[in-house]
């Protein structure tokens, strides 16, 4: 068998990796999309409808809580999918054998678990504001001194050396698969999992300013998607999370002060 015959199934594998983690990443936004829309305008009969119309009901604990479950798990995956494409590259070429695409998508899987888990928390932590009347209007955001405070912790936390070190992991992808290797896939998903809780201690106080734009925002979504990229894909420097951060800062204290 020549060379070109074997590399047609390897660049055919390769792309349906690729298409698959970018299809699941697309009906994800398409979801938030149609949600943002029934929340809304409450005009939508069918199921995404009837799951807003819980979400705006936070007297009903459980129901509004396995509600904004749902959506938080679906929002990590439409913006944390795209983070992990470039790790799944890295570990394309790393990965040796006929199982290297199950085992690049074994590791994205781990990866959005961890980050699913983090939804879950973050759905818990709406249903506590929500039911507080800490979050008003369609797209459930918080105050203006609500958001100051967000922008100012996160701007703070933006400076601190855990966001830095878990960064440089998040930013260094064949150091990771060096140092924490496991072969197989139940391997594959514990490095995806490890990968995906270092890639939370980086993005976890970022991912909790949905509550100023709104926790329904596509919009902020969108936002956070492109800036939790830039921070892995820029050349490192100062611009990558401490200006940033001072500018969180800067916005936060302003909030804060003419609320």
């Amino acid at each position: 068998m020549n060379d070109d015959a074997v590399a047609a199934p390897s660049g055919l594998h390769r792309n349906l990796t690729f298409a698959a983690l970018v299809a699941i990443a697309a009906v994800a936004w398409a979801f938030l999309v149609r949600g943002e829309s029934a929340m809304t305008t409450m005009a939508d009969d069918g199921p995404v409808g009837a799951l807003m119309q819980v979400m705006m009901r936070p007297s009903d604990a459980l129901p509004y809580f396995l509600g904004a479950a749902v959506m938080w798990v679906v929002m990590m995956i439409a913006m944390m999918t795209p983070a992990v494409i470039p790790m799944v590259a890295v570990l394309r070429g790393v990965a040796r054998g006929p199982h290297r695409e199950r085992t690049s998508l074994l590791f994205a899987a781990g990866y959005l678990v961890a980050w699913s888990l983090f939804g879950i928390l973050a759905a818990l932590l709406q249903l506590a504001l929500h039911a507080r009347g800490l979050l008003a209007g369609h797209l459930l955001a918080v105050s203006a001194a609500g958001a100051g405070l967000l922008l100012l912790v996160a701007g703070i936390y933006q400076l601190t050396p855990w966001k830095t070190a878990c960064l440089r992991h998040c930013r260094s992808p064949m150091a990771f698969f060096l140092e924490h290797w496991m072969p197989g896939d139940w391997g594959a998903m514990r490095m995806g999992l490890h990968h995906g809780i270092s890639c939370v201690g980086c993005c976890w106080m970022l991912m909790l300013l949905m509550f100023v734009g709104g926790a329904m925002s596509v919009l902020t979504m969108a936002l956070l998607c492109g800036f939790i990229l830039a921070e892995r894909l820029l050349p490192p420097g100062p611009w990558v999370s401490r200006i940033p951060g001072a500018a969180m800062i800067a916005c936060g204290a302003l909030l804060i002060a003419w609320r």
